[in-house]
């Protein structure tokens, strides 16, 4: 008894010694209902469940304790008619000192009014780039999804489809508690996750591996979310099966089991169905390799297929067509050695066909007049493919970590494609209607596609605390190859109508095979400033032959067509020096980085025998500047340089004549582009009243871009060619502004957004400058309301308008109003029934090129009832796009074009499904 109370007036004399520490924490306790300090509040912390301090608040109710170390604390509030407050807080060399602020107590005669507590933590915290949602703080029902809480938070949306937009900007990926989650598809987790598992949802630009290792940021990151689930929820297993069928052939099924021990999980999942439903991110530009370690040399170039007109048809499923999908996929996870080691492997396979037609207008301006255009056309698409990732994260020794990172893939594909299209050529003179062009062309292709990547970065932690080295090595390769047919027949309307026929067998490889090295070296000039040098050398050879073969009678020629086909050779030499700094103080993290490289173009024609020689000086700088004003506001200022040589696509020059009124060619002589983009941001939340306040801007500019020459003939055909612009470069914005606040008397998330985005393009029309704008501005109003176990509501409306045209031609512009509302309505009924409205409108005004207003309502519905104790097993009726107005449709001003289209959609049809989670995770 003696020794412990010596002990506890040594440690309470050491922590109010002058100068014993740095470290710090301070708070307030207000009431929640009448917003008073508290006095008398008995403050408790704790350090890896060692009593660190316990005392009580002075007079005025506020809260000071220095001569902590660093570390991580738990907080425990608590005072006599008041719910005791938990929370937990970190201190650090970069922040010493840390304000808490005001935390709200709830009187605990007010929990017995209600079933629910809320408010007892702050549902939003900023911490510098970090914004954190504590998912206690929002209401959810019984076997919510992720999905469903994500529609609650301030600053976050999401869309039908699932795709996530926090702040403006879309996230890119999102992580199950910091690791991949069957890679490339966010709807995995956000919508099979359920909402009681949950801790935090937390929002922050993902730092790139060596960031990560060296402990500094290097100003590269990806736009991230992460779920964080609870401690108690990652021992057990759940899942879900679901299945319907409905009227109209149309079905769909899923399945999705999750096992988690400790640090270890496994996951499948299966989909099929062809409602549109595929859970699938199968976006065909999507990269195999997806990983982030940062190894490659600046500038480069890793382009497989690049530009190509066959682009677009291709098994990608985004709203048109019907889609039959098909597929299924392995997780497995699992972290040892204290966390320090971990393995992360990913598995996909799945098939995805689509079939439909579409209409297309559109108007090509020229300086002395204009071409419209309408084509009809009809396709069919499939698309099988495999994937593979696994990343292996291995601590050596104390000093010495490793990652290695394997990608491979396997995808076939297979379309077919019929149009038929016309073109009327206006003149501005007295001539005026000159001459109608018709076309019809029929085109099938079958490929094949192979890519693997592996990489591995060694990290070697010096004597000095902050002095590391690293070296990085990666090795690509990607192969395609494709067979094909293109028949086509095309008619000049004349006195004397001139024909065209082409029937051609199509024969494309591509292939790139790369090797890059990088190493850094970090230095701490002082405890705040780090120096940053590396070096990066790395060669790659690309490969791409295009052979177009001509029938003749029935006949197929042997030899190629000369002006369709070329076999180009592209070698890349290039070698980078760079240097950084980066500042990190209490309230101030500043980054500022130069990074120059030599690239070395080596081009040979294997056709024509010709090679060409050629070297770029390339630049990247970058700075990152951010400054935290308090625990809740925060700014941040990015600029970012780069330098980026055209890629082999663009610099083959060959003819490609897969749509015969549209040919396009790329050019040897293109140079490099520079491109800048500048991003400030501004966010405050105030947890007294729920306020979060958002402001982000991002302006992007391309100097010398490439661009394209336009060539219109007589008969309003266009032959097209890349080229670098000078003098003129092109610029893009994105601007959000939003507030969101609760309305406490209506017990409601009441939130304002405005959002401007668009570009400014360039391109040669005969010999021409023809400036193109596409910018469309936006304000929505957003509702949010739910009463657990009795309704809930989100909705979304508000007016956009569109300003797009042409300068050859201003009168005929893209100007137009819009509308743009969605919203969901849930009432949960007696006998644990349940029903539900979705409703989504979208309205384009008529313009100046397009003179019919365009627009659509899509409801749908359903009813449901859930069974067993857990409301586990559910039955549902719903009825899809009950209005059946369902049109596909879009508006854009790309390229030259200022287009509208038209495509097959999923009409109205109505399904009974069948739904059971299983639940039985354990508390560890």
């Amino acid at each position: 008894m003696l020794l412990k109370c010596l002990m506890t007036i040594v440690w309470s004399a050491g922590f109010f010694l002058p100068g014993f520490s740095q470290y710090s924490v301070k708070v307030s306790v207000l009431d929640s209902e009448v917003n008073y300090l508290i006095l008398n509040t008995n403050f408790v912390i704790r350090k890896h469940g060692v009593l660190q301090n316990s005392t009580k608040a002075t007079a005025n109710g506020r809260f000071e304790l220095r001569g902590l170390t660093a570390g991580r604390f738990s907080l425990l509030l608590s005072c006599i008619g008041y719910q005791d407050y938990h929370s937990e807080f970190e201190l650090s060399p970069e922040n010493p000192v840390l304000d808490l602020g005001r935390i709200t107590l709830l009187m605990k005669t007010n929990l017995l009014k209600e079933v629910r507590i809320l408010g007892t933590v702050d549902p939003i915290r900023i911490k510098g780039d970090t914004t954190e949602y504590n998912a206690l703080a929002f209401r959810s029902n019984l076997n919510d999804k992720v999905e469903s809480l994500l529609k609650q938070l301030p600053g976050i949306s999401v869309d039908k489809d699932g795709k996530l937009t926090a702040q403006g900007r879309t996230i890119d990926k999102v992580l199950l508690d910091g690791q991949e989650f069957f890679g490339d598809d966010p709807t995995l987790a956000t919508r099979n996750i359920r909402t009681d598992m949950v801790d935090k949802i937390q929002l922050f630009e993902k730092k790139s591996d060596l960031a990560v290792l060296i402990g500094r940021n290097d100003g590269k990151g990806v736009r991230t979310m992460n779920i964080k689930l609870k401690a108690d929820k990652k021992k057990g297993y759940f899942g879900k099966t679901e299945a319907g069928i409905g009227n109209g052939g149309y079905a769909a099924t899923q399945m999705m089991g999750n096992y988690f021990n400790g640090q270890q999980q496994i996951s499948v999942y299966g989909v099929a169905g062809n409602n549109g439903a595929t859970s699938l991110n199968w976006q065909d530009n999507a990269k195999y390799a997806s990983s982030n370690v940062d190894i490659s040399v600046s500038g480069y170039m890793i382009d497989l297929v690049g530009y190509d007109e066959l682009e677009s048809r291709n098994g990608n499923y985004s709203g048109q067509g019907i889609p039959l999908a098909r597929t299924s996929g392995l997780h497995y996870e699992n972290k040892w050695n204290k966390n320090e080691n971990s393995l992360n492997f990913n598995y996909k396979i799945g098939s995805l066909k689509t079939t439909g037609t579409q209409e297309i207008s559109s108007q090509n301006s020229l300086p002395s007049g204009l071409v419209s255009s309408s084509a009809a056309e009809e396709f069919s698409n499939e698309v099988f493919r495999q994937k593979l990732d696994v990343r292996f994260d291995l601590k050596l020794t104390n000093d010495a970590n490793l990652k290695i990172t394997v990608n491979g893939g396997l995808k076939n594909r297979a379309a077919k494609h019929s149009a038929l299209s016309s073109l009327l050529l206006h003149r501005e003179d007295s001539a005026g209607l000159m001459k109608e062009t018709e076309n019809f062309r029929y085109l099938s292709e079958d490929s094949k596609e192979q890519h693997f990547m592996a990489s591995a970065l060694y990290l070697r932690k010096l004597k000095k605390e902050g002095r590391t080295f690293t070296i990085g090595l990666m090795t690509s390769l990607e192969q395609q190859q494709m067979n094909g047919q293109l028949k086509s027949n095309t008619t000049v309307s004349q006195m004397d109508p001139a024909i065209e026929n082409i029937d051609q067998n199509k024969i494309s490889n591509i292939s790139n095979q790369g090797l890059y090295m990088n190493a850094t070296y970090s230095e701490p000039v002082s405890k705040s400033l780090l120096l940053l040098l590396n070096y990066g050398l790395g060669g790659s050879n690309n490969g791409m032959s295009r052979f177009s073969f001509d029938r003749l009678n029935e006949q197929l020629l042997n030899t190629p067509d000369p002006l369709y086909s070329n076999d180009f050779e592209l070698g890349q030499l290039g070698q980078e020096a760079g240097l950084s700094f980066s500042l990190a103080k209490q309230k101030v993290l500043l980054n500022f980085v130069l990074k120059g490289s030599v690239v070395a173009f080596k081009q040979r024609d294997r056709a024509t025998k010709s090679q060409s020689d050629r070297s770029f000086l390339l630049w990247h700088p970058q700075l990152n500047f951010q400054y935290t004003l308090s625990p809740q506001r925060s700014i941040r200022f990015n600029y970012e340089g780069n330098t980026a040589a055209p890629a082999i696509a663009k610099l083959q020059p060959v003819l490609i004549n897969d749509d015969p009124l549209n040919i396009s060619q790329g050019n040897p002589l293109l140079s490099p582009s520079f491109s800048q983009t500048f991003f400030i941001g501004y966010q405050s939340y105030h947890p007294d009243n729920g306020e979060l306040i958002g402001v982000f801007a991002n302006y992007g500019t391309v100097m010398r871009p490439i661009v394209n020459k336009i060539q219109t003939d007589t008969a309003g055909k266009t032959f097209t060619q890349f080229i670098n612009l000078q003098h003129f470069p092109s610029r893009s914005l994105n601007l959000s502004l939003f507030y969101d606040r609760r309305v406490k008397t209506l017990d409601m998330s009441v939130g304002v957004n405005f959002n401007v985005n668009g570009n400014t393009s360039y391109h040669i029309s005969n010999e021409v400058l023809n400036k193109l704008d596409d910018y469309t501005y936006k304000v929505q109003m957003r509702f949010s309301k739910l009463m657990p176990n009795a309704y809930e509501f989100n909705l979304s409306l508000g007016p956009s308008y569109t300003l797009g045209g042409a300068s050859l031609q201003p009168d005929y512009h893209n100007n137009g109003k819009g509308f743009l509302g969605d919203g969901n309505f849930t009432v949960y009924l007696p006998f644990r029934l349940q029903t539900m409205v979705t409703a989504a409108y979208q309205y384009f005004g008529k313009t100046a090129v397009f003179d019919q207003g365009l627009s659509r309502m899509i409801v749908n519905a359903s009813l449901s009832k859930v069974f067993l104790k857990e409301n586990t097993l559910k039955v549902a009726l719903s009825g899809s796009d009950l209005l059946n107005q369902n049109v596909g449709f879009n508006r854009s001003s790309a390229g030259h074009l200022i287009s509208h289209r038209s495509f097959t959609v999923i009409k109205r049809y109505f399904m009974l499904g069948l739904t059971y989670d299983l639940n039985k995770m354990k508390s560890q």
